[in-house]
C-alpha cells in the first residue's frame, strides 16, 4: 500500500461456530479472540482485529465480529465502516438464522461487496460441499450479494485459502469505501489504559486524517483532548489515514471520560443530535409480516453505539410495510454524533432483532412529521444526493437572511459541497448578498418583504410619536424581528437606506417622510437653544428652564442639545447645565494663561479669573479637571498642558 493510501476494512459475518475466528487466524496468523472468556468458551464476544496482506500487496484491516445471537449489537458495531464482507458459512450447517441477520445488517449498512467462505469442508465429502455451495448461491440470489463468489475452504488443512485470498483481492478492487470523505471522525470500539501511554482507544478511522498533536473532541460529551501517539497494528505512526484500524493514546482523559460508543472528531466538525431525518428501509429479514407502525420503540445502532428511540413516519402515514422504504424522523433517548449519509441499523425493542436500517438525510432537523412541499423536496433531494436541489429547496424555506455556514448547517452538508451551490443560486438570482459587507444571503422576495416590514414599523412608530425624530436602532430591531443578529440587521438597514426607505442619523432610524417634520422641529429648537446659551454666556439656566425658554418640549430639547453636543457647538458641564462652546473655550484660555503665569491657584482665585460666582465656578473647575486641562492637589490646581 502506498504511503498515506486509504485502507479497506474487511469484516466477517456469520453464525456462531461456523469458523470465523479460525479462518481469520489461518489467513492472517493473528488470533482475533483476545479475551480469556472467549478462549474458554470458544466464541467471540467482543470485536477482534487483525491485518491481512493480499496477493497484490494490498493490506486490509480485518474486523472479526461475534456470531452468537446475544451479541448482534457488537456485530453491528463491527460491521459499521466495513467495505468488504467475508460471509462465513459452515459446510455442515449451511445458512442459519444469524447468517440471515448478519446479511441484513451488512446490506442495511451499505456494504455491497462480499465474498463467501464455505468453511469446514474437511468434515464433509466433496459431493456434499458442492451441494452446499449451490444452496448458498441460491440463498444469496435474492440479495445484494447475489454475485458474491463462494470459495470452499478449510482452516485446519489450508485447503482453498489461496483461492480465498485471490477472491478477496478481486473484491477489494471493486469495493468502494462505505464512508465518504470529510472531517476526521472515528467511532470508538475499545478503551483501555497502557502504562506509559495513558488512556488508549481503538477504532476504524472513518474519514479525514489524524496526526500526533492534533486536538480532538469526544462526542457526545464535548470533551477536548490531544493525540499523544498513534499505532496501526503495533507500528508507530505520525499520521493515520481513513479506512485504517488505529489506536490513539489521548492526553488528559481517563477511561471514564471516553468510552466505547463515543466518537472522536475534529473539533466543531460534528454536533450530536437527539433526532434525525432518515431514509429508512423496513427489511423485516425474519419475515414477521408485521408492518412497522409510527411511534414504534426501537434500538438505533450507529457507529459503535446503540441507543433507544422511536420511529415517526411523515405526513400522517401510519405504518411501513415489509420491504418498503420511506422518509422518517427518528427521535432518540440519547444523542448520537450523526452526519449526512451515515448508515444505521434498527433493532426491534423486544424481542431484539434486526428489522430495518438506512441512511441519515438530515442530522439536525426541527421536530416535525408534517412536511411542507418545500421540506419534502429538500429531504428528497438530500436522500438522492442532489445537492443543488437541496440548497435550492432550503432557499425557499428561508424566513430570514443567513450566513453561508448556516445554510450548510441547515441542509446538513459541508461548506465545501454547499458553497458552489450558493454561488450558482446567486448567479440565478435565487439568492442575493446583503449589504456592502456581503456576509449574509437572502432571497430577493424575502428581502423586499423584510424591508417593507421595517418601513411599516417606522410608520407605526412615527404615528404614535409624531414629535420624535426617529427610533433607536436596537428598538427598531426588536419591533421588526428580535431574532435577527445585530450585524444582519445593520446590513438590512444599509439596503433600506440605499433604496431611500429610511434615514439614519446619530444612531436613530426614521422614515424619510414621517420624520421630516420632527427633524425640522428639532433643528429649529437647536438654533433657539444656541441663541439662548450665547445670550446667557457664563450663567446659563438649568435644563428645565432652558427648554421652557426655547418653547420646545423637554424630549425635543434634550435631543436637540444632544445633537449640538455631538457637533461641538454646545458643551455639557453638569448633568443639567449646558454652555455655549465659545464661552467654554474662553474660560479654558483664561485658566491656561493664569496658571502659566503663576504656576498654581486655588478655587477662589480661579473663580475670579472666570469672572463668575461659586455656583458656576466649581462645576466648571471640576469639568476642566476631568477633561485634563488642570490637576488638583489639595486646594491648588496646576496646568497639565
Amino acid at each position: 500500500m502506498t504511503e498515506g493510501a486509504a485502507s479497506l476494512i474487511l469484516g466477517t459475518a456469520g453464525h456462531i461456530d461456523h469458523g470465523k475466528s479460525s479462518l481469520i487466524m489461518a489467513l492472517t496468523g493473528t488470533d482475533p479472540d483476545r479475551l480469556k472468556e472467549e478462549k474458554q468458551r470458544g466464541i467471540t464476544i467482543e470485536l477482534g482485529f487483525a491485518q491481512m496482506t493480499l496477493p497484490s500487496g494490498r493490506t486490509m484491516g480485518v474486523v472479526d465480529v461475534p456470531g452468537h445471537e446475544r451479541f448482534v449489537r457488537q456485530m453491528v458495531s463491527g460491521a459499521t465502516g466495513v467495505d468488504v464482507a467475508l460471509l462465513v458459512i459452515a459446510a455442515d450447517d449451511g445458512v442459519m438464522p444469524q447468517t440471515i441477520e448478519h446479511m441484513a445488517v451488512l446490506e442495511l449498512l451499505g456494504v455491497r461487496t462480499a465474498v463467501v467462505a464455505l468453511t469446514k469442508i474437511d468434515l464433509m465429502d466433496e459431493e456434499w460441499v458442492e451441494f452446499m455451495a449451490d444452496e448458498v448461491a441460491e440463498k444469496l440470489a435474492g440479495t445484494c450479494f447475489a454475485n458474491a463468489p463462494v470459495v470452499s475452504v478449510s482452516s485446519r488443512t489450508g485447503a482453498g485459502l489461496d483461492q480465498l485470498r485471490a477472491a478477496l483481492d478481486a473484491a477489494a478492487d471493486q469495493a468502494e469505501r462505505t464512508k465518504p470523505e470529510g472531517a476526521m471522525r472515528l467511532p470508538v470500539d475499545r478503551v483501555f489504559t497502557v502504562k506509559g501511554f495513558g488512556t488508549v482507544i481503538t477504532g476504524t478511522l472513518w474519514s479525514g486524517t489524524v496526526a500526533v498533536g492534533d486536538e480532538l473532541e469526544v462526542l457526545p460529551r464535548g470533551l477536548r483532548t490531544r493525540v499523544r501517539s498513534i499505532q496501526e497494528h503495533g507500528r508507530d505512526q505520525q499520521t493515520a489515514f481513513p479506512g485504517n484500524r488505529v489506536a490513539l493514546s489521548l492526553n488528559g482523559l481517563t477511561t471514564e471520560d471516553v468510552r466505547p460508543g463515543d466518537f472522536l472528531a475534529a473539533p466543531g466538525a460534528v454536533t450530536a443530535s437527539d433526532r434525525f431525518d432518515a431514509n429508512l428501509t423496513y427489511q423485516d429479514p425474519f419475515r414477521s409480516g408485521k408492518p412497522l407502525k409510527t411511534g414504534s420503540r426501537v434500538r438505533v445502532a450507529h457507529g459503535t453505539r446503540e441507543v433507544t428511540g422511536r420511529v415517526l413516519l411523515m405526513n400522517g402515514r401510519e405504518a411501513l410495510e415489509p420491504g418498503a422504504t420511506d422518509l422518517v424522523q427518528i427521535r432518540l433517548d440519547e444523542p448520537l454524533a450523526l452526519t449526512y449519509q451515515d448508515r444505521f441499523v434498527l433493532r426491534s425493542y423486544s424481542p431484539v432483532r434486526v428489522i430495518a436500517g438506512g441512511s441519515v438525510v438530515m442530522a439536525h432537523p426541527r421536530r416535525r412529521t408534517t412536511l411542507s412541499a418545500e421540506e419534502e423536496q429538500l429531504l428528497s433531494a438530500l436522500r438522492d444526493g442532489r445537492v443543488q436541489e437541496a440548497v435550492n429547496a432550503h432557499v425557499g424555506l428561508m424566513d430570514a437572511p443567513q450566513l453561508p455556514a448556516q445554510i450548510a448547517e441547515a441542509v446538513g452538508l459541508s461548506p465545501d459541497l454547499v458553497d458552489p451551490c450558493i454561488e450558482q443560486a446567486v448567479g440565478a438570482r435565487q439568492l442575493a448578498w446583503l449589504g456592502s459587507a456581503g456576509r449574509y444571503l437572502v432571497r430577493p422576495a424575502l428581502l423586499q418583504k423584510t424591508l417593507a416590514g421595517i418601513e411599516r414599523a417606522l410608520m407605526d412608530f412615527h404615528s404614535k410619536n409624531p414629535q420624535a425624530t426617529g427610533i433607536a436602532k436596537e428598538a427598531l430591531r426588536q419591533r421588526v424581528n428580535e431574532r435577527l443578529p445585530k450585524d444582519c440587521f445593520d446590513a438590512l438597514l444599509e439596503e433600506a437606506q440605499a433604496k431611500g426607505q429610511i434615514v439614519q442619523n446619530a444612531g436613530e432610524i426614521s422614515h424619510p417622510k414621517a420624520g421630516a417634520g420632527a427633524r425640522a422641529l428639532e433643528q429649529k429648537t437647536a438654533e433657539a437653544l444656541v441663541a439662548l446659551l450665547k445670550d446667557a454666556a457664563g450663567a446659563p439656566p438649568a435644563f428645565g428652564e432652558l427648554a421652557a425658554q426655547s418653547g420646545a418640549t423637554p424630549d425635543v430639547a434634550r435631543k436637540a442639545l444632544a445633537g449640538l453636543v455631538s457637533q461641538g457647538r454646545v458643551v455639557r458641564v453638569e448633568q443639567d447645565r449646558y454652555y455655549d462652546a465659545t464661552v467654554i473655550e474662553g474660560y479654558r484660555q483664561s485658566i491656561r494663561n493664569h496658571l502659566r503665569q503663576y504656576g498654581s491657584a486655588n478655587a477662589a482665585t480661579l473663580k475670579d479669573v472666570l469672572g463668575t460666582t461659586r455656583k458656576y465656578a466649581m462645576p466648571l473647575l471640576e469639568f476642566f479637571d476631568e477633561e485634563g486641562l488642570t490637576r488638583r492637589e489639595g486646594d491648588l490646581r496646576f496646568l497639565l498642558e
